[in-house]
């Protein structure tokens, strides 16, 4: 007779999840023991690393991914990074093991006596089934909910004296859509407004890149001969930073918003909140008398945005209906910004001197995850993204997702087949969140390449300190740490890179390699403005 274990190892092979991230524990042995040939594991050494590395898997594959934890220790050592998984809205199923039910009411060591709302609020369906005969339909589910939008992580804990008990006959394996058509009639009246506007305004957010609908917005950009933004703090690259009509990444605070769309009577904003805010600067929402049209797969998105008028549906659905809509406008096009100016050379580099040279030598195909909070604008300037899902980082602010989230489109690259370079550009602060995701990609053979800006400090928090008039906070330096000899502890190859012209070979090299390749660059320790 087929038991629990059995019918839900068949299931997760139909449904293409036989890759597991994790890290094991007592309560999962049950359901690893005897670990299938045809089933892969990904081994972390601690959890925040295998939610983080399931995250970038899945976002690369453009596929949900499995990963699976230890009872309640282990949900709070991934929280942080699925918080992240949630902003980035990541279809991920995330597991957990329970006790023995026979105990449970006991609540002995490892249980998890509220393990369903232990990742509340930041899962789409959280799930103990009451039955054992209900784990493989509860897994049915858990792939349903996770992959319809908005997408999203689920949880489902399962007590390990489950997985020996006889099954009930299999559930149906099930396809379920992952788009929504916006509707026509709303659609129509936003393509109204749009052609009635004088000076319109697009802004673009991640989810234009996770429906694969750049050439959509690029369409819909030009027959509007209007301006494109990134919406504030964009977790994905959202159309070709080198087009003329792209104008970069909006402040993330509400004044400073406003004024950078001063002039533009309609604002189009399309897959991103309405707006993702921080640090608070007051100021009017949006510029006097203009209106603004919202476009989002994201029921909660739409309703708690501020300002606007909003319509549900896919991106690339509603702005391909929209270039359907619209006739050609007959403004010229906008100018193409001016480039920056070339950085100054100082000893040790600005940031922006580092960049640029590594803009200078990025592969064509090279695919980005960043996690340097207070060198990003930097970064941004400095490294124009032109290709679909060519950059990563985090929605949600918290840090500790970057390293291994590289670890995990890494390996995704490797699977598909593309092969494309991932370069992780880390601060030396973020890089000690999720160390250890480097031993992951060492004992896979990953050549990841990891630039590791070092400026001693928690740079971004002397920035927000400075805004918010906060001396004297402490803990904001970082001395003694020497990422070269961590790095190789984790069997990674390591290089300190002391000046930007030796960033070129050390960045070829390591694409080359055979392991990971960790590059700590120093940078002057200038603390930039937050705005």
């Amino acid at each position: 007779m087929a038991t629990v274990r059995d019918t839900t190892y068949d299931l997760l092979r139909a449904l293409g999840l036989t890759t597991v991230f994790g890290n094991p524990g007592s309560t999962e042995e049950p359901f690893l023991a005897d670990f299938p040939a045809d089933f892969r594991y990904v081994h972390a050494l601690q959890e925040a690393s295998a939610m983080a590395m399931a995250d970038g898997y899945a976002q690369a594959t453009g596929r949900p991914a499995h990963v699976n934890l230890h009872t309640a220790p282990g949900i709070g050592n991934g929280m942080g990074n699925l918080v992240t998984a949630w902003h980035n809205k990541t279809p991920l199923i995330v597991t957990a093991g329970q006790q023995t039910r026979e105990m449970l009411l006991i609540e002995p060591r490892l249980a998890n006596p509220r393990a369903v709302e232990l990742t509340q609020p930041y899962v789409k369906w959280a799930h103990e089934p009451a039955r054992a005969q209900d784990v493989p339909a509860a897994f049915m589910r858990a792939y349903a909910s996770a992959v319809q939008p908005p997408a999203g992580p689920v949880f489902l804990s399962l007590p390990m004296d489950d997985w020996a008990q006889p099954a009930d006959p299999p559930p149906q394996v099930r396809t379920v859509a992952t788009r929504i058509a916006p509707d026509p009639d709303r659609l129509r009246g936003f393509a109204a407004t749009l052609a009635a506007a004088r000076a319109p305004a697009l802004v673009l957010g991640a989810a234009v890149d996770r429906a694969d609908a750049w050439p959509a917005a690029v369409a819909l950009a030009e027959r509007l001969a209007a301006p494109v933004w990134a919406a504030p703090a964009p977790e994905r690259a959202v159309f070709p930073e080198g087009h003329p009509q792209f104008r970069g990444v909006l402040p993330y605070a509400i004044g400073p918003l406003a004024e950078a769309l001063h002039g533009h009577d309609t604002v189009l904003v399309v897959g991103a909140p309405v707006f993702r805010y921080y640090p608070h600067v007051p100021g009017d929402y949006l510029p006097a008398d203009a209106q603004l049209l919202h476009v989002t797969d994201d029921p909660d998105e739409a309703a708690r945005a501020p300002v606007g008028e909003s319509l549900l549906g896919d991106a690339g659905l509603a702005m391909a209906g929209l270039v359907e809509l619209l006739p050609p406008a007959d403004r010229p096009a906008p100018p193409a910004r001016d480039a920056p100016a070339p950085p100054e050379a100082t000893d040790p580099p600005s940031a922006d001197a580092v960049f640029a040279a590594l803009a200078a030598q990025w592969p064509a195909d090279g695919v980005l995850v960043q996690e340097s909070p207070s060198n990003l604008a930097a970064l941004r300037r400095r490294l124009r993204i032109d290709r679909p899902r060519s950059y990563f980082t985090m929605a949600s602010g918290g840090l500790g997702f970057g390293l291994p989230a590289a670890v995990g489109i890494a390996l995704a690259e490797r699977d598909t087949g593309r092969g494309r370079p991932v370069v992780a550009v880390v601060g030396d602060g973020s890089f000690h969140y999720s160390v250890q995701a480097l031993w992951t990609a060492a004992q896979l053979g990953l050549p990841l390449a990891v630039v590791v800006p070092v400026n001693r400090q928690y740079a971004i928090l002397k920035a927000f300190a400075e805004l918010k008039h906060t001396p004297g906070v402490p803990a904001l330096d970082l001395p003694g740490l020497d990422v070269t000899a961590v790095a190789r502890g984790y069997g990674c190859a390591a290089e300190v890179v002391e000046s930007p012209d030796r960033l070129g070979p050390a960045l070829a090299a390591a694409l080359a390699a055979d392991r990971p390749t960790v590059l700590p660059v120093p940078i002057s320790t200038d603390v930039p403005r937050i705005l």
